[in-house]
């Protein structure tokens, strides 16, 4: 435990120049391009100059880049930045926000644990045959197909020919417990909510999570091999135990790369999906930063970076937690 304590604070440790570098990067992007934000926030061409002034004083935009940079972490630090554009605490923007990609990550990740395991462990049973084959190619699939065109494609086939989804709103229930409707209904069992939940968010869940589908198939596989052709899985085979209790060992030991694939894919989906909210009209946190750099609204995005920096960070940090109940020989 000592070693996980220090492990933990290292890792703590490295939160604050990580989170500087990226938000920093961001900013820098944003800085460096050749226009006026004040003007493009106040109305374009026939925006009133007082106005402008007084948004470049309000939001410190005649100091030098690093002024400018400490006075946006530090309004982000204290919750009192307001977008220029929506008038509204980013903060406050981005906890509204932040529900839908929620749901969407979590149905989006039942597809990957559901589908993408066990045909890995299948293939891996089944290995150099047409199954093994076809999750293969299933995984080359799901890394190169563009999203858009599958998510039009499903979209015509499941909503305009069988009318199978909804593709208007977004179903929210009377109650609220922690204020994602998932898993209020999930609390209360209210299966007519789940079904309206799940028929809205069931099929961009599975655009998001197709190509992890297969990036996880294809990663158990490998491990699951690997870990069938140690050495402790043939001394087990040559003391003759069962199949059911070897295999159970060596998915046991086949799971530290699986965890690891798979915390930094939900760290990854809770970031934010800007395409597939924006194909599906869901309102997330990816089609919020699609909004933000529309409209030049480089202080939204920089909140949402930072939020969804923070996100992938402690996912990661999850993960790297359970190696150590997951694989005892890990050692921090």
């Amino acid at each position: 435990m000592a070693e996980l304590k220090r492990f933990l604070v290292r890792r703590l440790l490295t939160f604050i120049p990580t989170l500087i570098g990226v938000t920093l990067i961001v900013f820098v992007i944003a800085a460096v391009i050749p226009t006026d934000p004040a003007r493009m926030w106040a109305g374009g061409e026939k925006a009133n100059p007082k106005v402008v002034e007084q948004l470049k004083k309000e939001y410190h935009l005649e100091g030098n880049i690093f002024e400018r940079y400490y006075f946006v972490m530090y309004k982000l630090f204290t919750n009192q930045m307001v977008s220029p554009v929506t008038h509204h605490y980013i903060w406050d923007d981005l906890a509204k926000k932040f529900p839908v990609t929620l749901q969407l990550t979590i149905i989006a990740f039942i597809y990957i644990i559901i589908i993408g395991i066990p045909l890995g462990i299948l293939a891996a049973l089944k290995r150099d045959t047409w199954v093994d084959t076809s999750v293969r190619i299933l995984a080359l699939t799901g890394v190169s197909t563009p999203i858009f065109w599958l998510a039009y494609l499903l979209i015509f086939l499941f909503f305009t020919q069988l009318g199978w989804i909804t593709l208007a709103g977004t179903p929210k229930p009377p109650y609220s417990y922690t204020g994602v409707p998932l898993i209020d209904a999930s609390i209360r069992l209210d299966l007519p909510m789940l079904a309206e939940i799940f028929k809205r968010y069931s099929l961009p869940g599975f655009i998001l999570g197709f190509m992890g589908i297969g990036v996880t198939a294809r990663i158990v596989r490998n491990s699951f091999l690997d870990a069938m052709n140690a050495d402790y899985t043939e001394y087990a085979m040559a003391r003759g135990l069962k199949k059911l209790r070897i295999y159970r060992h060596v998915f046991r030991n086949a799971l530290v790369p699986v965890v690891t694939v798979l915390g930094l894919q939900f760290g990854g989906l809770l970031g934010g999906a800007p395409i597939t909210e924006r194909v599906f009209g869901l309102p997330g946190l990816g089609n919020y930063m699609l909004n933000a750099i529309y409209q030049y609204d480089y202080l939204a995005l920089m909140g949402a970076v930072f939020f969804v920096a923070i996100i992938y960070l402690t996912a990661n940090l999850i993960v790297d937690i359970l190696y150590a109940f997951i694989d005892p020989r890990v050692r921090y």
